[in-house]
C-alpha cells in the first residue's frame, strides 16, 4: 500500500454550481471526451448547448459520498474512523436543500457506501498529497486537458497512485478498458505536466467492494494521447457547423435528452454556435462533475 505525505485539500461542496465560472482556454475533460466517444450529439448538448439535466438519486448519493471522503481525509489520520465519517455524512446531508434531501432519500444508503469504503482500506494509514485535485496541461499540439482527481497518493519514494471512487458496482471484464479511460486521461495529464508516470491507477467500486487497478506504461499513454488528440480534432471539425450527430445505442436508455434527439423523433434546439468567433474561443469542458 502506498503511504503518502499530508496536504490540506479544499473541502468540497455537496453540489457543483455552473455559475461564476472563469472561462479558460479550450480544453477537454475525461467526462466530455467520454460523451463525444459515446455520442457526439450528447457532447454538444452538454458542452455547447449546456442543456439542463435533472440529477438522479444515484448521482446525488455519489456526490454526497465523495464529499464525505474528501472531508475525512482533511482530518488528522488518527481521526479517520467510521463513526467520524458518519458524522461527516450527517453534516453533508444537513447542507443539502430540501429538494436535494428529498431526492437523496434515506441517508442510510450513502452510509452503507461509506462503510464499504472502510472495508476496502484504512484511511488512517494514508496521507494523500491531495484530494479533489485540479489537473491541467496543454499537449505539444495545443490540446488542453483538464479535470479533477478524487485522490492523489504519493509515496516517500515518489511513486504516484491515482485513485477514483465509484459508488456503483465494478464493470464486467469486457468493459474494464472503458472504465479506465478517465484514469488514463489523468495519468496522461500527470505525465505531460509533471513528467511523472503513475505507478498505479485504482478505481474503487463501493457498491460491491471491488477494485480495478492498472499500471500504465509510457508507450500506452502515448497511444492514449493520440486517441485524445483525434477526439479533439473531430470536435473542432464539427464545431463551426454544429454537425454533432447522434449515435444510437444501448446507453440511449439513460440519456436525459431523448426529447430533443432526432434518433427519437425529437428536434435539437437551434445550434448556438461555437462560443466566440473561432474554435480558439471554445467552451471550458473541464469543470464538471464526473459520474459517480
Amino acid at each position: 500500500m502506498i503511504e503518502t505525505t499530508t496536504s490540506s485539500p479544499t473541502l468540497p461542496a455537496p453540489r457543483a454550481s455552473q455559475e461564476g465560472r472563469t472561462r479558460r482556454r479550450p480544453a477537454l475533460s475525461p467526462s466530455r471526451a467520454g460523451d463525444f466517444k459515446q455520442c457526439p450529439l450528447l457532447y454538444r448538448f452538454r458542452a455547447v448547448d449546456r442543456l439542463p439535466e435533472r440529477r438522479s438519486t444515484a448521482q446525488l448519493r455519489g456526490i454526497v459520498v465523495h464529499a464525505v471522503l474528501e472531508r475525512l481525509f482533511a482530518l488528522d489520520p488518527p481521526l479517520r474512523r467510521p463513526e467520524r465519517a458518519h458524522g461527516l455524512l450527517a453534516d453533508v446531508v444537513a447542507e443539502l436543500d430540501e429538494e436535494e434531501r428529498a431526492l437523496l432519500g434515506d441517508p442510510a444508503a450513502a452510509g452503507a457506501l461509506v462503510n464499504a469504503y472502510f472495508a476496502m482500506e484504512d484511511p488512517r494509514r494514508l496521507r494523500p498529497e491531495a484530494c479533489e485535485l485540479f489537473l491541467e496541461t496543454e499537449l505539444a499540439n495545443g490540446v488542453g486537458l483538464r479535470g479533477y482527481v478524487d485522490r492523489l497518493d504519493v509515496s516517500p519514494e515518489g511513486d504516484v497512485r491515482i485513485v477514483d471512487y465509484k459508488t456503483g458496482s465494478a464493470p464486467r471484464e469486457v468493459f474494464e478498458a472503458r472504465a479506465l479511460f478517465q484514469l488514463k486521461f489523468y495519468a496522461l495529464v500527470l505525465l505531460r505536466a509533471r513528467g511523472v508516470l503513475p505507478r498505479q491507477l485504482r478505481l474503487m467500486y463501493l457498491a460491491d467492494g471491488q477494485s480495478l487497478t492498472h499500471s500504465p506504461t509510457v508507450a500506452e499513454l502515448e497511444r492514449f494521447e493520440r486517441t485524445v488528440v483525434a477526439l479533439w480534432n473531430a470536435i473542432l471539425r464539427a464545431a463551426p457547423t454544429g454537425d454533432f450527430r447522434p449515435n444510437p445505442g444501448r446507453t440511449c436508455s439513460w440519456c436525459p435528452h431523448q426529447a430533443v434527439c432526432p434518433a427519437f423523433g425529437g428536434t435539437p434546439p437551434d445550434y448556438p454556435g461555437w462560443p466566440g468567433t473561432s474554435p480558439d474561443a471554445s467552451p471550458d469542458d473541464a469543470l464538471e462533475t464526473a459520474p459517480p
